[in-house]
């Protein structure tokens, strides 16, 4: 694996960090006016960071100085950036064939992408608390520590928040923005990936070669991270008696790839969806249904001690089967009523319903082997509650579904109040004679 792609050579310069920084907050300054005066929210976001960041930094770092090396760019941040600017041109594209504003589709963008980084941040330090014993240890990023499932809450709490400014509305934004999150999950995931973070639980000596190939991951060099080893390997050595001389991990569930692949598929799903949509927000709600049930079966081999377990500890050949016929049942009432087809209708709530007792088959312990207890992970109870809460808005909506112009696309159905404002009072309409009256007398 390969954390770090490549590192770019620096000239060999010593900066006083104090003066740098100021300088930087005084360029974030410039920044945040020019946005302001052009009303660019990114710039306006990224000039303020760069002022405080800058401004804290200076004070904070005054005195010392800084000798510049090779920039190292990571594997995972790598994919993060491509999935940012590959969602970019996904979700403008979508939005402006649906008709939509390609400002206020920028901007959201913008702030649902900070909002979505902020979430799966925030997320991560709630789930290891045990790890942050100080602020900076919180906003030290390099060192990793972001959960998807973070990030597409905090995406949502931030798409709220910016389109009720606008006086925008919600549903058409999340149809096409959400099939950028299945493009993102594909890129990401294969940075983690080439990181070693999110890996599965270790593999049966049956299974086949090539599995226990893409599924292990060795200890890094010593010059590489501060000579850590693969978060796979070193969790390993410290819980699974791995011995420190070992070159490599045990051969693991590649769960990273497993989920890029669901990421493949969920990006399918929703431009399938998009082409034969019955009513606003099904494409979002196709995506949180679909991706709660995937992630909620991908967690039960991960294996990795940092999504942490919430929960009283039940037979795992209980729980599981038990939670998969709750997903059953929100299938049968909310996203299968939009099955058209009786027969695919009828088979896939035959498959739902199947599910439970496979999953029991496969959990349930032989008589020799012991009973496993489990608890449920982080990533699992928000997968469950976000399913469920898609199947309830999939009911509601499919029991008087608003009408949709066209085929094939949906226009935008809400403009910003400044310019609902300017429909709703045109100003070349003529004015009456009360109201002539009316002024005089004023």
């Amino acid at each position: 694996m390969h954390p770090v792609l490549f590192k770019i050579p620096l000239p060999h310069w010593v900066l006083p960090l104090g003066p740098t920084l100021f300088a930087l907050a005084a360029l974030g300054l410039c920044l945040a006016i020019f946005g302001r005066q052009k009303r660019a929210l990114d710039l306006l976001v990224i000039g303020l960071l760069l002022l405080v960041s800058g401004t804290w930094g200076g004070f904070a770092f005054r005195g010392q100085r800084f000798a510049l090396e090779a920039l190292p760019i990571y594997s995972y941040g790598a994919m993060l950036c491509a999935s940012i600017l590959v969602g970019w041109f996904l979700t403008l594209g979508l939005g402006v064939r649906d008709g939509m504003p390609r400002e206020l589709l920028a901007n959201c963008y913008f702030a649902t992408a900070i909002a979505a980084l902020l979430g799966s941040r925030v997320l991560y330090v709630l789930t290891n608390l045990s790890e942050f014993r100080s602020l900076s240890d919180v906003l030290a990023v390099r060192s990793g520590g972001l959960v998807a499932y973070g990030g597409f809450l905090g995406g949502f709490a931030g798409s709220v928040w910016y389109l009720r400014r606008r006086g925008a509305a919600l549903l058409p934004w999340a149809d096409v923005a959400v099939p950028s999150l299945g493009s993102g999950l594909l890129l990401t995931r294969i940075g983690c990936y080439l990181f070693g973070c999110d890996f599965g639980k270790p593999l049966s000596s049956t299974a086949p070669a090539w599995l226990k190939r893409l599924g292990t991951f060795p200890r890094w060099p010593s010059d590489l991270l501060d000579g850590a080893g693969s978060p796979a390997w070193m969790q390993h050595v410290n819980e699974r008696g791995l011995s420190m001389t070992s070159p490599n991990s045990l051969p693991v569930h590649p769960t990273e790839l497993y989920e890029s692949l669901v990421g493949a598929a969920l990006l399918v799903l929703t431009l399938a969806v998009r082409r034969r949509q019955s009513f606003r927000g099904q494409v979002f709600l196709s995506f949180t249904f679909a991706y709660g049930y995937l992630r909620f079966l991908l967690e039960i081999v991960r294996d990795d001690s940092e999504r942490g377990l919430f929960g009283p500890a039940l037979r795992q050949d209980a729980l599981v089967p038990l939670l998969l016929l709750v997903f059953a049942a929100g299938f049968s009432y909310g996203p299968a009523r939009s099955i058209a087809s009786r027969l695919a209708r009828r088979a896939s709530l035959a498959l739902a319903l199947a599910a439970p007792a496979f999953a029991y088959l496969c959990l349930h312990p032989t008589h020799s082997a012991s009973v496993s207890r489990v608890q449920l992970s982080t990533s699992q109870w928000i997968s469950l509650a976000t399913a469920l809460t898609a199947a309830y808005f999939w009911h509601q909506q499919s029991l008087s579904p608003e009408p949709e112009p066209g085929v094939g696309g949906l226009a935008f159905a809400a403009v910003p109040a400044s310019a609902a404002a300017a429909v709703r009072a045109p100003s070349h309409s003529p004015p009456n004679k009360k109201s002539k009256r009316a002024k005089k007398r004023r």
